[in-house]
């Protein structure tokens, strides 16, 4: 258990980051909530969402009403702003799209690809074995706990239903560790993409991608699979 002193110079950083991945990991979160999660004191999570509040790296947002129950006034979540989003990643930026660059000028356009699938094989490499772990996710599903394994904070959207029956679902990315690089190098947003639809077997569609502005990153899943066909070459 960690005791609130008050601040200390050069001290208070790690934690504060603690409470900041932890928002991002597991979403918008009560104080109470991540103070419980990190083995802190209520105070201590305080003061450091307060300095974390002032900076612009979270923001307060209102609960759903449907997901309070009980007496009192329900407790406001911190949720992470895009500023603070972005705190985890710059600091590997400059690098990571120099790397590319120099592949790019020396191997070209198909190296860079190259990388992009290499990269994301992650999915399709860790998809059957998660399966076999968890039998009873879905294949979407599947999805959202790879990715959020990696950093991206993914969760799972039923697509609103059309005459009653089920037209898909969407995975959404809440965070993506590439993003910043991936708005030079959309390739590695492309290379994910594909992998999803082999491991699903069916057509997805990218909506939106946090590299290029948008809030989230959103995939849609169609429920129906594509039908397995043998190509027929001339």
């Amino acid at each position: 258990m960690e005791f609130d002193e008050g601040p200390v110079p050069g001290h208070d950083q790690p934690t504060r980051e603690r409470v900041a991945r932890s928002i991002l990991v597991n979403g918008p979160s009560t104080a109470a909530a991540l103070a419980e999660r990190l083995d802190l004191t209520p105070a201590a999570v305080r003061r450091h969402l307060d300095q974390l509040l002032e900076e612009g790296a979270v923001e307060l947002r209102e609960p759903r009403s449907q997901a309070h129950r009980g007496r009192g006034r329900p407790a406001k979540l911190f949720a992470l702003t895009e500023a603070g989003r972005d705190r985890f990643v710059q600091q590997y930026d400059d690098l990571a799209a120099q790397a590319l660059r120099f592949l790019a000028e020396t191997g070209g356009d198909e190296a860079v690809r190259e990388f992009a699938n290499r990269r994301a094989a992650f999915i399709e490499q860790r998809f059957d074995g998660v399966r076999q772990e968890h039998p009873e996710l879905g294949a979407a599903e599947i999805l959202a706990k790879i990715f959020t394994d990696e950093g991206y904070a993914a969760s799972v959207r039923e697509l609103l239903p059309i005459n009653g029956q089920s037209v898909g679902e969407q995975l959404c990315q809440q965070h993506c560790p590439v993003s910043h690089v991936a708005h030079e190098f959309p390739q590695l947003c492309e290379a994910e993409t594909e992998a999803i639809s082999r491991v699903l077997g069916r057509h997805v569609q990218r909506l939106a991608t946090i590299a290029h502005g948008d809030g989230v990153c959103t995939t849609c899943i169609p429920s129906t699979p594509i039908e397995k066909k043998e190509r027929v070459r001339s």
